[in-house]
């Protein structure tokens, strides 16, 4: 009996300590957990996917086929919650976290040890990068996060990097038609027939930062069904051009900035001068009007007058003519032969 109340009462401790004790956990306010049971994650009710969450309506048809994961039971901060032996628990810091976009979790060292992102844009220049992204796990595709993707951190930092390189490869300035109202083209940009002027200069990249920052923000929003992660924003806040062409591109903007100073000042003067012209002309418009209203008046009354018969315009030109009189100082009148 001893031997067995021992096993019993040593049962019985390692119970409390291992179910009881080791199994009471909490969760942060920053965090998430996903709960296994024999190395499998609870799912939700009715077997739903990715596909049923709005997180997959950036996947194009292709992907849609590719990136499929269950979606699973997340539990909310708070606590304590009970597990048992055979479940494990993972937690993950949901936070928004900030870092350069030069940053290679792979290799540390590469792209001037995470400071600076080399590209090549169009007209064959190589650039360098500097910004930051910011992102957070997704709490709709905590699966893929924790269990589908060895390392997400540098699957999005992949992704973020192929497609900034490819946009900055590909980009062009918006075309404008060199029309009686277009703004003349910027110092060494090129001009195609047809009187289009495209840009691929750094300082076309440089003008168009928000424009580059905006498309970044929508091709990364498939990562959060890709990848389990959500880039929050990506902020591009310099490019920089190789040293030997940064003396040309200042001379270039120092041109550009006296052409559009001097465009500016002819476009003030003649927008000016056409003012004038057009209060000039409406000036002399009015005084014409001012002149022929009572000519025309004058022409209304006297067809009235007439059409009301001889006798009435006859009174009419009496009237008139003795009102000349009164004022008339002297009256010369022909006498007849």
């Amino acid at each position: 009996m001893d031997v067995l109340t021992g096993v019993i009462i040593g049962f019985f401790l390692w119970f409390v300590v291992r179910v009881v004790v080791g199994g009471i956990y909490t969760v942060n306010q920053n965090e998430r957990a996903v709960k296994t049971s024999f190395g499998r994650a609870e799912r939700l009710p009715g077997d739903k996917t990715t596909l049923d969450d709005p997180i997959s309506s950036y996947l194009v048809d292709d992907e849609r086929t590719r990136y499929v994961y269950p979606q699973v039971r997340v539990i909310p901060p708070g606590g304590p919650y009970l597990k048992m032996p055979w479940e494990k628990v993972y937690k993950v810091s949901v936070a928004t976290t900030t870092v350069n976009m030069a940053v290679d979790y792979e290799t540390p060292s590469a792209n001037d040890n995470g400071t600076r992102l080399e590209a090549v844009t169009k007209d064959q220049l190589n650039t360098g990068l500097t910004g930051q992204i910011r992102y957070h796990v997704s709490e709709n595709n905590m699966y893929a996060f924790v269990f589908a993707i060895k390392q997400p951190f540098v699957h999005v930092m992949g992704y973020f990097v192929s497609v900034l390189r490819q946009r900055i490869a590909n980009f062009e300035a918006k075309p404008l038609p060199l029309g009686a109202d277009a703004v003349a083209p910027q110092a060494g940009a090129p001009v195609i027939p047809g009187g289009e002027m495209i840009g691929v200069s750094i300082n076309d990249l440089r003008k168009n930062l928000r424009d580059l920052n905006e498309y970044m923000d929508l091709e990364c929003k498939s990562t959060a069904a890709r990848y389990g992660l959500v880039l929050d924003a990506s902020l591009i806040t310099g490019i920089d051009p190789p040293a030997e062409v940064e003396s040309a591109l200042a001379a270039i903007n120092t041109a550009h900035n006296q052409v559009s100073s001097d465009i500016s000042l002819a476009q003030a003067s003649a927008d000016q001068k056409i003012e004038q012209s057009k209060r000039a002309v409406e000036i002399e418009t009015l005084k014409a009007q001012a002149e022929v209203q009572p000519i025309k008046l004058l022409a209304e009354e006297l067809s009235t007058l007439h059409k009301a018969g001889e006798a009435v315009l006859g009174a009419y030109l009496r009237n008139v003519r003795l009102r000349l009189y009164e004022k008339a100082d002297a009256v010369y009148l022909e006498g007849r032969r």
